[in-house]
């Protein structure tokens, strides 16, 4: 058997060159052996912990012997010929374990052929797109116009750049929706719904879009946090017609009793069958890592990449940006952790071409209730965004938020575009507990709603 894959991370020990692996976009999977992609993880790991360095020959030897990942002296291949054949070869596995799948022929018999044929064509055109590398060059903007003219004509045809679509028609019309390559920050006030409106604008909406979104949801638990997007799910499509303080509405499941097992026995007849249908319902997936998570040890830049790879993701969230493991400060100045961490989001965000949203936290405000106590609407401007102003330079556009929960209404303010958009306000329905967030024009009399979670 051959082993490029060995010979190829022997050459990163001799050289010292761990970019080598982002460059060519190497993830784990690539890899024949698990020895192999121990090997791997262990230097990304090394080179995260020691400012990008590669682990030293006698670390790598002691750690991995030869009948785990052998070490290959002199390896004279260039890297790019090296990733080929490791991707190749691992096409060739993931084509062969797909054509030898007893589901298979199931699938054959129950479709019609049109259906088989673009299932089976969209499996294996993702197979293909994984055995790709990519080799990032340095551009000459004069000499290579044609190359600029392919990437404008394929973002003309969709196939290159894309633009996901926010729920909310004001966003859309004031920003375009949401960029590949950027970044999108949303904060708020602690307790004012920023997880919810994620959830809903940078999550689900996309993969009704038929966007695979991958969320590292680092607050909530994995039943929290899917309860939330059931219930959300379900609301989508009607699911009851809820009486709401006197208003009929469109709902879904309850959240409340979705997280603590109190649903009715017909309501739980109904989730099993939405459960059921739910995978044939979203055209895109949803791929969750949560607080509780088996094996979510790792929360770094490292491990998100590796998680976006591995996923082929093409939305991302992380609530919240603070929870994650920061990058080490080398400024040595407050904040130059999340400063770090901000930058290299951004430029994941490039790299990968995916959209990502990020979650942070807005400074308290003690003056927001008036001398009745009662507090109005007043999303936090971008000079309350706590933690790092880094992340609002990062960007391209930032979200204020504030809610009025128990009168079921909120609003999102437009506090930096780079496209557009600064100040724009755009008022919503808020009935999380039913899944129910919406622009509030979509609704009828929706502001005289009053619940909520």
């Amino acid at each position: 058997m051959a082993a490029h894959g060995q010979q190829l991370l022997s050459k990163i020990v001799d050289t010292g060159d761990v970019l080598a692996l982002t460059r060519l976009s190497l993830s784990r999977s690539d890899y024949a052996t698990e020895g192999e992609r121990q090997a791997h993880d262990f230097i990304v790991k090394y080179a995260a912990e020691n400012a990008g360095a590669a682990p030293s020959l006698a670390t790598f030897v002691a750690r991995f012997p030869d009948d785990v990942c052998a070490y290959i002296p002199g390896v004279t291949d260039s890297f790019e010929y090296l990733a080929r054949e490791v991707k190749d070869a691992a096409g060739k596995r993931a084509t062969a374990e797909l054509l030898s799948d007893p589901r298979m022929q199931a699938e054959f018999d129950e479709k019609t052929t049109e259906e088989f044929v673009t299932s089976l064509t969209k499996r294996l055109e993702q197979i293909k797109m994984k055995t790709r590398t990519e080799i990032r060059t340095l551009t000459d903007i004069g000499g290579e116009t044609d190359k600029f003219l392919a990437e404008y004509r394929a973002r003309k045809a969709g196939t290159s750049f894309r633009i996901w679509r926010s729920k909310f028609r004001s966003i859309n019309e004031q920003i375009g929706g949401y960029f590949s390559g950027n970044t999108y920050a949303w904060y708020a006030r602690s307790g004012r719904g920023k997880s919810v409106l994620v959830m809903e604008d940078g999550a689900i909406e996309p993969a009704f879009q038929g966007a695979t979104v991958l969320v590292w949801a680092l607050e909530m638990s994995e039943f929290e946090w899917t309860a939330r997007a059931y219930s959300s799910i379900s609301a989508r499509s009607g699911a009851f017609n809820a009486n709401i303080d006197g208003f009929d509405y469109e709902a879904g499941f309850e959240n409340k009793a979705l997280l603590m097992g109190r649903l009715g026995a017909e309501f739980e007849a109904q989730l099993e069958t939405f459960l059921q249908t739910l995978n044939d319902a979203i055209p895109g997936r949803i791929i969750l890592r949560a607080s509780d998570s088996e094996g979510f040890i790792e929360r770094g830049i490292a491990q998100l990449e590796a998680d976006i790879r591995e996923t082929e993701a093409d939305v991302v969230v992380v609530d919240p940006i603070y929870l994650m493991d920061y990058e080490a400060n080398t400024s040595r100045v407050a904040g130059g952790d999340v400063a770090a961490t901000s930058v290299k989001l951004k430029r994941l965000a490039g790299q990968t071409k995916t959209v990502i949203h990020l979650v942070t936290q807005a400074e308290e405000d003690a003056s927001e209730k008036g001398e009745d106590g009662v507090r109005e609407l007043k999303p936090p401007k971008r000079a309350e965004l706590k933690k790092s102003k880094a992340i609002l330079e990062d960007a391209a556009n930032i979200f204020g938020i504030d809610t009025l929960a128990h009168e079921g209404r909120g609003v999102i303010e437009l506090g930096k575009g780079r496209n557009g958009g600064e100040d724009t306000r755009v008022e919503i329905v808020y009935l999380p507990n039913w899944g129910i967030v919406q622009e509030t024009d979509l609704a009828e009399e929706a502001a005289q709603f009053v619940s909520g979670f």
